[in-house]
């Protein structure tokens, strides 16, 4: 008999707060990497490309990450990344120079890559169609509210303490987040029978681009356009605000303001795509994340980069979980893993690509322009998704039937 499928609640301790904790350290030193960068030395557009380079290490890292979590289990793998992390943010306090510096963001975007699929495999399998946004968005709300916490935290460090302390008390908050995670028992969901277990193979990348295209070619549009908003906004926004005079807390307390807009959204966010749609939140988000980038190079003092701040939190928030929801809707049952270790990698090229992009139209152009191209590329992502991506939840009789 099929095991009941846990509630959200019961999601709280294993998955949830371990989540929070991370999040809450990533918040802290995300703001200030491209100034760390700057100060060891690098230019702008070295600084926009350290940034990119966290998300270089989580794609190239996504399709192994897959079979690293399918042969070590959730946990040990989980392990091995918190290992892998503590190392980056080490190297980061310790490094002189923006060669050793790069590396450390590239690892921690390795780690990061484990901890993610992990989570979003294990909600995926657990969670029905009819819980499965809510879940998800949960998950990319609990981690809005640690990008909330993180950066406030963070200002306040590296006003009394420097920047170092932002890696440090990230280290604390991963250790803790890992002992929770293996001091907790994670409730069990229906998951595969024998029969279906048998049937997963080896990782193929060529086959599942093949087999799934449409769905990477439209939904993965989408959600390839949110990665690259989501992470230049990690670049653009605090090189802006440096180039028009403000300092490191300025730029973390305009982050902090963003994401608070990020974490009231979540759960509304996520019981709106379960009863009317995926395409009903993900068609917002990108085109009020790309507004936001359209109208930033029009900002010139604290007051109006926190204004477009804020809009890129409602954005943001608008979409919350949204790029987990629709690779857990199109996954298939047998090759599920597979899936989504090549939906992330799809998600991650924007993740990657996007700081790289601003980082080259930046060199070429000005930071202004390349706040715009990305805005522009926002607009399109949306397009694509309303007028050729099929609504995941038409497909799911279950799911079909459940709504009003």
């Amino acid at each position: 008999m099929a095991a009941k499928p846990p509630s959200i609640r019961q999601l709280a301790m294993p998955i949830y707060a371990p989540t929070f904790l991370f999040s809450v350290g990533q918040g802290a030193v995300i703001p200030i990497v491209a100034l760390a960068a700057k100060d060891l030395g690098a230019s702008v557009a070295v600084a926009g490309s350290i940034v990119a380079l966290r998300g270089i290490g989580t794609l190239l890292f996504d399709i192994p990450a897959g079979a690293v979590v399918g042969r070590l289990g959730e946990r040990k793998a989980m392990t091995l990344a918190t290992t892998l992390l503590v190392v980056s943010l080490i190297g980061c306090i310790v490094s002189t120079s923006v060669p050793v510096f790069a590396l450390c963001m590239f690892l921690m975007g390795c780690g990061w890559s484990v901890w993610l699929l992990a989570r979003l495999a294990y909600v995926t399998d657990v969670m029905p169609p009819t819980l499965r946004g809510r879940a998800l968005s949960t998950l990319g709300g609990i981690m809005r509210i640690g990008n909330f916490v993180g950066p406030f935290l963070g200002a306040l460090l590296v006003t009394v303490h420097g920047v170092d302390a932002t890696y440090a008390i990230h280290i604390v908050l991963v250790i803790a987040g890992w002992a929770v995670l293996v001091s907790v028992p994670e409730p069990d969901g229906p998951g595969l029978d024998a029969a279906e277990v048998a049937a997963h193979g080896p990782i193929r990348f060529r086959a599942i681009a093949r087999d799934h295209r449409h769905v990477f070619l439209t939904a993965g549009i989408g959600a390839m356009s949110l990665s690259v908003l989501r992470a230049s906004r990690q670049a653009v926004l605090p090189l802006w605000a440096s180039a028009i005079g403000l300092d490191a807390a300025a730029v973390g307390i305009i982050f902090g303001i963003s994401a608070a807009m990020d974490m009231t959204l979540f759960y509304p966010a996520g019981s709106a795509s379960d009863r009317f749609g995926r395409k009903f939140v993900a068609v917002p988000c990108l085109t009020v994340l790309g507004a936001a980038f359209l109208l930033l190079p029009l900002t010139h003092s604290f007051l109006t980069i926190a204004a477009v701040g804020v809009l890129m939190g409602f954005g943001n928030g608008m979409g919350a979980g949204i790029v987990m929801t629709l690779g857990a809707d199109f996954s298939p049952a047998i090759g599920r893993a597979e899936f989504l270790g090549v939906w992330r990698t799809v998600s991650d090229i924007g993740t990657a690509g996007g700081p790289l992009v601003a980082a080259a139209i930046a060199g070429v152009a000005t930071l202004g322009a390349a706040s715009v191209a990305v805005g522009a590329l926002g607009i399109a992502g949306a397009a694509v998704v309303a007028l050729r991506m099929p609504e995941p939840l038409r497909r799911d009789p279950q799911v079909a039937s459940t709504q009003p």
